[in-house]
């Protein structure tokens, strides 16, 4: 009998153990790649989204605990989708940090009066980047579906 744990039953498992999912929304391959990396490695799930287009699509799919949010994106800039995202009674409780590299004395009040979370200039500190998805995400009680 071979001993280990089955790999589809253990993908299922770390799945239902995961922190939350969280949309990444960038235009960027290489900060998406960075971010994906992260977050995994703290045990969040993750999907991703180039354009502003997708990330209303894979809002409404993918059903994440949390968006971070480029504002300079294709297809609807940050701005649009953050609004979107306020209109709609199933995303608008959606927790959005925006994660940018625009100037923040004209972005900052602007994203957040539109409703976002919190905000970062790009590079983000990445402690305190963790620090704030983990304060913007719902407690979680066992991570087991009901």
């Amino acid at each position: 009998m071979r001993s280990g744990i089955n790999s589809s039953w253990s993908r299922k498992w770390s799945s239902v153990m995961a922190n939350g999912k969280i949309l990444i929304v960038d235009d960027d391959p290489d900060l998406r790649q960075a971010l994906r990396l992260r977050l995994r490695a703290n045990d969040y799930e993750t999907v991703q989204a180039v354009d502003g287009y997708s990330a209303i699509a894979l809002a409404y799919k993918e059903h994440p605990n949390l968006i971070i949010l480029d504002l300079g994106l294709p297809a609807g800039d940050g701005f649009v989708v953050l609004n979107r995202l306020q209109r709609d009674d199933k995303l608008s409780t959606i927790p959005v940090i925006v994660l940018t590299a625009r100037d923040p004395q004209s972005s900052e009040e602007r994203s957040l009066q539109s409703g976002a979370t919190a905000f970062f200039q790009k590079p983000a500190d990445n402690a305190e980047l963790l620090s704030v998805i983990r304060a913007s995400l719902p407690m979680r009680s066992t991570g087991l579906p009901s």
